[in-house]
């Protein structure tokens, strides 16, 4: 790699660290191909990405923003996992690495705040960005719903009286 290709690297990675909502790095040291691509299929569902990045080049671009502490995290064979959710890629790492002994998560950071490996385990548990907006949406229907239901009970309960009256005067 010359000079233009790791200048264009550092770049690129810290376009990545700008625009994800968190980073994990993880060791992936003896997978094969077949379960990289599996795990680089699982973050694609979600919107998320993985990348086997260099440490220098990463720790370059990163050019002490994170501290020591995040510059410790770039040591062997390292792997970024990241997307613009803070959740989805700490989720979908914390579950592959459970299932695969090795895969293991060694940290991250979310913009300046390095996490740990127990800190990504945390956020591996929280709830997606689709989920909150799902709750969030189901929370605005439920009392609209309400609403109309009791505004209709009148009307409908009218509605029957009359028709009751209509089959008795019929009858």
């Amino acid at each position: 790699m010359d000079r233009a290709q790791k200048q264009e690297s550092i770049e690129t990675l810290k376009g990545v660290f700008a625009d994800a909502g968190a980073v994990v790095v993880t060791h992936n040291l003896g997978l094969t191909v077949a379960e990289m691509t599996d795990l680089r299929g699982r973050l694609r569902k979600e919107g998320a990405q993985l990348k086997v990045v260099k440490n220098t080049l990463a720790q370059k671009a990163l050019d002490g923003s994170i501290g020591e502490a995040g510059d410790a995290l770039f040591t062997g064979p390292v792997a970024i996992a990241y997307a613009p959710d803070p959740v989805s890629a700490a989720k979908i790492t914390a579950e592959f690495a459970k299932g695969n002994e090795k895969f293991t998560i060694i940290g991250g950071f979310m913009g300046t705040e390095v996490l740990d490996q127990k800190a990504v385990s945390a956020l591996a548990t929280l709830p997606s960005l689709d989920q909150l907006r799902g709750k969030i949406i189901g929370l605005l229907q439920a009392p609209a719903t309400k609403v109309a239901g009791v505004l209709q009970a009148p009307a409908g309960q009218l509605a029957r009286v009359f028709g009751a009256y209509a089959a008795k005067d019929a009858a």
